[in-house]
């Protein structure tokens, strides 16, 4: 009688056990599905803000382009499109995507690199066709 209650206390607690390290193991795959990478893509957003200068080109949240003129400490002035009159001034935060102007320009030569490309290809592919 007492070899029974024994083990079936020893049961109970082995299963206690059990549950309480599934509960830990559970918080440490949420964290790292969950909350590390939303750290981590936060320290990308605070490191680009950052290292904003002027005339960089820029995304705002709201889906406009513009180059920077001025930068505050929590502010920027961005100016849109052509028009040199349109500068509206904002929040830091809205702005979620900085192209360099240098990046840029290596980003046109290389799609324009790409397009000749295409051209040649496709005027050879018609020469072909047409012997």
């Amino acid at each position: 009688m007492l070899f029974a209650s024994s083990t079936s206390s020893t049961a109970s607690g082995s299963s206690g056990t059990f549950m309480i390290l599934l509960m830990v193991a559970l918080v440490a795959v949420m964290y790292f599905v969950m909350i590390r990478p939303q750290r981590k893509e936060q320290k990308q957003v605070q490191s680009m803000l950052s290292q904003l200068e002027v005339g960089d080109a820029v995304v705002t949240s709201a889906g406009f382009y513009g180059i920077i003129i001025d930068i505050a400490e929590d502010d920027v002035i961005v100016e849109f499109g052509n028009n040199k009159n349109c500068r509206i001034p904002m929040r830091k935060q809205a702005i979620i995507q900085v192209e360099k102007p240098a990046e840029a320009a290596a980003a046109n030569a290389a799609e324009a690199a790409k397009k000749s490309e295409d051209k040649t290809s496709e005027k050879s592919k018609k020469q072909d066709k047409a012997k």
